[in-house]
């Protein structure tokens, strides 16, 4: 789950990481009358939409007056903000923040995130803040500093001291960047983060280290535990489909292909991903059923599935353990039925009572192809997609 910048940095001000006073709008009078709290003489109006490089879509805007700050919200609010990470269709800006604005010496870049090779929490900091990380490691990866966390010592001051030498701090200034390195840290494993990226973190013209920019995401898994983070949800921001999907207990993610997938298990989704596309067909979507669903929510991912107009095509493939076989044939046959499927429907299973399965599909009247082997199944839906077409 993602979350707002305004929201981050309410989080990361309750971890005593400095960051710049501010505001949330909703309307160009709102915008200004939260200018008129903050020092000025300048202050920044920014779109918030759940993607990055907003400053170059022109969501971003330095305002030197009280009512500039009001011209710039009336510009933003409702603009369809396109950025590199939105896509060609761009976000709705439906409200923005308002912060009071600062003097900047110099921009760093600061992350923490999770390093599965390793199984640490590591830092990325660089001292060439406001670009991209994945523009630094192309051109510049001798600029970025890698600190591991041992998860079980946990953060130590010797990271942070690693981090300010790295980015040529001195003095007082290696204290300030170890305080914030430590409330970024805390706030990440105390609220079950998988990311915290501040870019720009900036060293003021008066020696102070500020986080200018934040963006967290969180572990879905772990918000049963923090009903604090559910409620900082923005359903504006995300696919509903998806949304729908998750509040059915499916792991389902949209793609741009025409074929969409109905798999158990995240593994062996992605696996048959990639068979589809190594037959020469795209898949239209990554849809995890889990381990041990009833028939409802077998329906309702084929629902799913079938509701995305781009799919000319699914490829369902099970391996029964936990789930069993025939509990997914009777799902697949009863939302068939319901939405009346006109597409071609290729079926693989294997495993707890996979001859049931196969039975209820016999006996449904549907026009269901029953493969055993997997690279068979793959490469028969791709073709049948074509044919289609």
């Amino acid at each position: 789950m993602n979350i707002h910048e305004y929201q981050a940095k309410s989080l990361l001000r309750t971890y005593s990481v400095p960051v710049p006073q501010g505001g949330v709008a909703f309307t160009p009078r709102e915008a200004q009358e939260i200018a008129e709290t903050l020092k000025g003489p300048v202050w920044v109006v920014k779109a918030q939409i759940h993607a990055g490089g907003r400053g170059k879509g022109g969501g971003v805007k330095l305002a030197k007056s009280e009512e500039e700050v009001n011209t710039f919200a009336s510009q933003i609010l409702g603009m369809t903000l396109i950025t590199p990470q939105t896509g060609p269709q761009g976000r709705v800006v439906k409200k923005i923040y308002v912060e009071e604005g600062c003097s900047i010496a110099h921009e760093f870049y600061l992350s923490l995130l999770i390093d599965r090779a390793t199984s640490r929490l590591t830092f990325l900091a660089s001292t060439e803040g406001g670009m991209e990380i994945e523009e630094i490691a192309k051109t510049h990866p001798e600029k970025i500093i890698r600190v591991s966390v041992d998860p079980v010592a946990g953060f130590q001051s010797f990271h942070g001291r690693k981090m300010a030498y790295g980015l040529g701090l001195k003095g007082e200034q290696v204290n300030e960047l170890t305080r914030c390195a430590k409330g970024v840290y805390e706030v990440f494993v105390n609220l079950d983060a998988t990311l915290i990226e501040i870019n720009p973190l900036v060293l003021t013209s008066e020696g102070k280290i500020l986080a200018l920019d934040a963006k967290m995401s969180f572990d879905d898994n772990a918000l049963y535990r923090h009903q604090d983070l559910e409620n900082l949800r923005d359903l504006d921001e995300e696919d509903p489909v998806e949304h729908q999907a998750s509040l059915n207990g499916l792991s389902y993610i949209k793609l741009d292909g025409n074929i969409g997938c109905t798999v158990n298990g995240a593994g062996l989704a992605m696996a048959t991903m990639d068979i589809i596309k190594l037959y020469g067909g795209e898949p239209a979507n990554f849809l995890d059923v889990g381990g041990g669903a009833p028939r409802e929510r077998v329906t309702e991912a084929f629902k799913i599935i079938l509701s995305d107009p781009n799919v000319k095509g699914v490829l369902v493939n099970i391996f029964g353990g936990i789930m069993r076989c025939d509990i997914i044939a009777e799902g697949i046959v009863a939302a068939a039925k319901e939405i009346h499927l006109h597409i071609p429907l290729v079926v693989r299973l294997e495993g707890t009572n996979v001859e049931l399965g196969k039975e209820i599909f016999a006996k449904s009247g549907l026009p269901i192809i029953s493969l055993d082997d997997l690279s068979q199944a793959a490469q028969r839906i791709v073709e049948e997609v074509k044919e289609a077409a």
